[in-house]
C-alpha cells in the first residue's frame, strides 16, 4: 500500500511540473494530442523544460535528486539544456532532531553519551541526504567530528530504488537506443553505491585506503578513522579544520596561490585515477576544503567518501592510452583504441570514426580552461557515439561525473588553467611506468611466490607422470626425453629473449626521457 501511495505522489508531481507534457509530446499520435490537452487544462507552464525537470525531482526527495545528479553525467542520454539544470541539483536537506540522533549514538556504543564524549555540539555542522554531521571531543582531547545516519533510511530507499529499476526498464524497451545505453546497468550502479552509502563502516574503510594512498602526496589531507567508534551506522573521524573551497575570495585574501591549487586538484585526480586506480567520486566543492593552517597551508581536505570509484588494470590501461592519444591528437589511435576495446562494432571504419572524433574534439585544443567545457566536448562525443553504436561503459560513469567536478573546480580556482597540459606529462610518465623495466620486475615479483612453490614440485609431478604413464619404459619415454630436450632449449631461447627484451625496454626509457623520440 506504502508503494502505491508513493508510485501515486510521483506521478502527481510529474504531473505538477508537467514532465507529462515532455513524454506525450515523443509521441505523434491522437491520443497522445489528446492526452496533452487534457492535463494542460488549468495549468499554466511558464519554467523551461530543465528547470521544471529540476524541480520535480528535487520535490521528490533524496533519492531522485542523487539519481538525477548521476544521469546529469550521461549527456548521451539528455539534451543540453536538461542536462546543465540536472547538474544544479544540490544534495542539501534539513537536517533531523539531535535528540534522535544522540540516542542512535547511544545504541550503537551501549553508552551514556557523556560516557563516549567529553562535549559534542548538539547543533550539526552538516546536514546531507544520507547523514549529518556533529563536532565533538574525545575524552582523551581528540576534536573529532561524529556522522551519524539518517533513521528508517533504508526502507524508503528501497521502496525509490524499486520505481528507479522499473522505469529504467521501460526506458530500454520505448527508446530505440536503450540497449546501447543501459539504463538498468547505470540504475544497478547507482544502486550499489547508494547501498553502500547507508554502510559508514563501509566509508571509513574508504577514507582509511585512500589516506594510505595520498599519505605520500603531500597535495590533500584526508581525516584519521577513530576505529573504536565506527559502527554501521555512526562514524567517528578526526575533526578538520578548513575552508570550503567555494569561498574564493577568502582564499585569495588569505594567500593561497589559486593557480597551484587549481593544478594540484588535477594531479590529485589523476593519480587517484591511473596511479592507485581508487578514486574519490563526490569531488563536489561542498566535500572539499582547503587548510590555512601554517604547517599544512594550502593543501586539499576531502571530506564524505560514501562514493568512492575502482578502475581495474584494463580500465586504467585503456584510459590512458585514450587520454594520451587525445593529448597528442592522436585521434587514429583513438578510434582504433575503441574498436580494439569492443564498445564499437568491429565492422567499424577506422578512417571514418577518425574523423568524427577530430571534429568533436579539434576546435577545443589550445583555449583555455574558460573557454573550454568538457561537458559539451562529451556531448559531441555521445551524439558521435550514437551514430557509430558505441555502447557507454557502466563502471565508467562515477570517472565522468568526477571529471566534470573537477572541471567546474577547476574554472573556479583558475579561469586559465589549461587542463590538457596540465594532465598530459602525468599521463606520459604514467605510461612510461607501465611499459618499463620497473613495472615487468613489480610483475615478476608478484608471481615470484606461485613460481617458487610450483619450481620444487616439478621432479615429483615429472615422476609421478612417469610412474603412471603406461609404457613409460619403452619408446614413449625416449619420445618424452627428446621432448625434455626441445623444452629446455625452448625455454633457453625464452630466458636469452626476455633478457634482451628488458635490455631493450631500458634503452628504450632512456632514450624517452632524454627526449631522443
Amino acid at each position: 500500500m506504502s508503494r502505491m501511495f508513493r508510485g501515486v505522489f510521483i506521478v502527481w508531481t510529474l504531473l505538477r511540473f508537467g514532465l507529462d507534457d515532455l513524454l506525450l509530446s515523443t509521441f505523434d499520435r491522437p491520443w497522445a494530442r489528446a492526452l496533452r490537452y487534457v492535463f494542460s487544462l488549468g495549468r499554466k507552464l511558464k519554467a523551461p523544460r530543465g528547470e521544471r525537470i529540476r524541480l520535480a525531482l528535487e520535490s521528490l526527495g533524496p533519492i531522485f535528486v542523487k539519481f538525477g545528479q548521476v544521469m546529469s553525467t550521461r549527456r548521451d542520454l539528455l539534451a543540453p539544456d536538461i542536462a546543465n539544470e540536472l547538474a544544479r541539483l544540490q544534495d542539501r536537506v534539513p537536517p533531523f532532531d539531535s535528540d534522535v540522533a544522540i540516542a542512535m549514538i547511544e545504541k550503537a556504543f551501549a553508552k551514556p553519551l557523556a560516557q563516549i564524549f567529553a562535549s559534542f555540539e548538539r547543533i550539526p555542522v552538516a546536514s546531507a541526504s544520507i547523514a549529518q554531521v556533529h563536532f565533538a571531543t574525545l575524552p582523551d582531547g581528540r576534536e573529532v567530528a561524529v556522522k551519524v545516519l539518517r533513521p528508517n533510511m533504508l526502507p524508503a530507499i528501497e521502496k525509490d530504488l524499486a520505481l528507479l529499476h522499473m522505469m529504467a526498464g521501460w526506458l530500454e524497451k520505448v527508446s530505440a537506443d536503450g540497449k546501447r545505453l543501459k539504463p538498468r546497468e547505470v540504475v544497478a550502479e547507482f544502486d550499489k553505491y547508494l547501498h553502500d552509502e547507508l554502510d559508514l563502516l563501509r566509508e571509513a574503510a574508504n577514507a582509511a585506503q585512500l589516506r594510505r594512498n595520498m599519505q605520500d602526496l603531500d597535495l590533500v589531507m584526508i581525516p584519521e578513522m577513530v576505529w573504536d567508534f565506527c559502527m554501521p551506522d555512526v562514524m567517528v573521524m578526526q575533526r578538520m579544520k578548513g575552508v570550503p573551497i567555494g569561498q574564493i575570495q577568502r582564499l585569495r585574501d588569505a594567500g593561497v596561490n589559486m593557480k597551484k591549487l587549481a593544478r594540484d586538484g588535477v594531479t590529485i585526480f589523476f593519480t587517484q585515477v591511473f596511479r592507485d586506480g581508487f578514486f574519490h567520486a563526490d569531488m563536489h566543492p561542498g566535500n572539499i576544503q582547503v587548510s590555512l593552517e601554517p604547517a599544512t597551508f594550502g593543501r586539499y581536505i576531502s571530506l564524505d567518501f560514501g562514493i568512492v570509484g575502482t578502475l581495474t588494470e584494463t580500465d586504467k590501461e585503456y584510459l590512458a592510452q585514450n587520454f594520451t592519444a587525445f593529448f597528442r591528437r592522436d585521434y587514429k589511435r583513438v578510434a582504433e583504441l575503441h574498436i580494439e576495446s569492443g564498445w564499437v562494432p568491429g565492422t567499424t571504419r577506422v578512417d571514418e570514426l577518425e574523423a568524427a572524433i577530430r571534429s568533436c574534439c579539434e576546435p577545443y585544443f589550445d583555449r583555455p580552461l574558460k573557454q573550454i567545457s568538457l561537458g559539451i566536448v562529451l556531448m559531441r562525443l555521445f551524439q558521435t557515439s550514437r551514430r557509430f553504436q558505441v555502447e557507454i561503459q557502466p563502471q565508467l560513469v562515477l570517472l565522468q561525473k568526477t571529471l566534470l567536478n573537477i572541471e567546474g573546480l577547476g574554472r573556479e580556482l583558475d579561469p586559465d588553467l589549461d587542463l590538457w597540459s596540465t594532465a598530459k606529462p602525468f599521463l606520459e610518465k604514467w605510461m612510461l611506468e607501465q611499459v618499463g623495466p620497473e613495472k615487468l620486475l613489480a610483475q615478476l615479483k608478484a608471481e615470484a611466490p606461485a613460481y617458487a612453490k610450483l619450481l620444487p614440485e616439478l621432479p615429483r609431478l615429472l615422476a609421478q607422470f612417469l610412474k603412471n604413464k603406461p609404457g613409460s619404459d619403452g619408446p614413449e619415454l625416449r619420445a618424452l626425453l627428446a621432448e625434455q630436450k626441445r623444452t629446455n632449449k625452448l625455454l633457453q631461447s625464452l630466458i636469452y629473449g626476455g633478457m634482451g627484451f628488458v635490455l631493450g625496454l631500458i634503452v628504450m626509457q632512456v632514450l624517452l626521457r632524454v627526449r631522443i623520440f
